[in-house]
């Protein structure tokens, strides 16, 4: 059958293109219906990526993090109007010791494979996990960032040392929230301080024990780990603050994006034999324990609504360009594309 699929064919210009989707016994098909608008998208949208990246993948189709409605699933896993959130990671391969997102082999919807701007998504049934019963669509949109900051936490559960009183963590923006308040909820013993440039954005992290300013940062400041969540041109003095303030043996969690290589002090990271760990992206596990998080502890799913941001119904490609222009400016929050049928 065919499937209207709204690629980016250069920056800020999207096209409708038709592509045959088949029918196998395999594939459950899913029509988007939430989607959320993600950085990585508006990097593609602006233009903003390397121009060699920009030429290899573009034309393609945005947006890696929303649900759907099944509308076919010849394996009976899922029942026709069942609401579904998609995972964009697509493994080709099993490894005893990688995850799946970490694997050169996986595909990722977004990145050189179409995302979810289109009228059906043909996804195996593990790419799919059932949205919780009564969850508001506006926050499961953006479940799959959600799991990236799940992901790096228990990334971080695993690998670092035991003492955790105090956890850093840098930057004031959506990934932020989500791990600052992902790591209060599974590490209730423990501290959290949150760093950021905007008082008022931080003013929203209520759940946190302290926010400071990073130029307020007190001297005799210290914290056993810290979770780097700035990225871009921020990245650089957030990691070098970390790497002043933490105590010997902690771990640095990188999860901020940046274009450009960043300069660390490597000095201070060997003379208090600090761990670097990066996180990138999330696997079907991820999502699994998110959502059994959100069933215990049914209020993150509350929290998260303050950074749900613009809401923009789409049924053309107007429509799209309005979401993104309207993402590009907003003060904070997701910004969530409502797909009309």
């Amino acid at each position: 059958m065919l499937n209207t699929v709204y690629q980016l064919k250069r920056p800020r210009q999207f096209e409708a293109v038709f592509k045959n989707v088949e029918l196998d016994s395999e594939h459950v098909l899913v029509r988007p219906t939430y989607l959320s608008i993600c950085n990585a998208d508006q990097r593609y949208y602006q233009g903003t990526r390397d121009k060699k990246v920009l030429k290899q993948k573009l034309p393609m189709a945005l947006i890696h993090e929303g649900t759907g409605r099944v509308v076919y699933d010849p394996t009976g896993t899922f029942h026709i109007d069942d609401n579904v959130i998609i995972i964009p990671n697509i493994p080709t391969e099993k490894d005893d010791i990688i995850e799946e997102n970490y694997l050169y082999s996986s595909r990722f919807c977004s990145s050189g494979e179409d995302g979810f701007l289109r009228e059906f998504v043909s996804a195996r049934p593990d790419r799919l996990i059932s949205v919780p019963e009564g969850m508001n669509p506006l926050v499961a949109a953006f479940t799959e960032l959600v799991s990236v900051g799940y992901h790096a936490v228990r990334r971080f559960d695993r690998m670092a040392h035991a003492r955790r009183n105090v956890l850093g963590v840098w930057g004031d923006g959506n990934l932020a929230f989500i791990t600052s308040l992902l790591l209060k909820k599974l590490f209730p013993e423990s501290k959290v301080f949150v760093f950021g440039k905007h008082r008022q954005k931080m003013a929203e992290f209520t759940f946190a024990d302290r926010t400071y300013e990073i130029t307020e940062v007190p001297e005799d400041m210290e914290i056993d780990h810290a979770f780097e969540c700035v990225g871009g041109s921020g990245a650089a003095r957030a990691i070098s603050q970390i790497i002043d303030i933490i105590r010997p043996e902690g771990m640095v969690s990188l999860l901020g994006v940046s274009e450009e290589p960043v300069p660390v002090n490597t000095r201070m990271i060997l003379e208090k034999g600090l761990a670097v760990l990066g996180s990138s992206r999330s696997g079907r596990k991820d999502y699994e324990g998110l959502i059994s998080l959100y069933r215990r502890h049914p209020e993150i799913i509350d929290y998260l609504e303050n950074i749900v941001g613009a809401r923009i119904r789409a049924r053309c490609i107007d429509d799209i360009v309005r979401a993104f222009e309207t993402d590009i400016y907003k003060m904070s929050g997701k910004t969530i594309i409502i797909w009309d049928e």
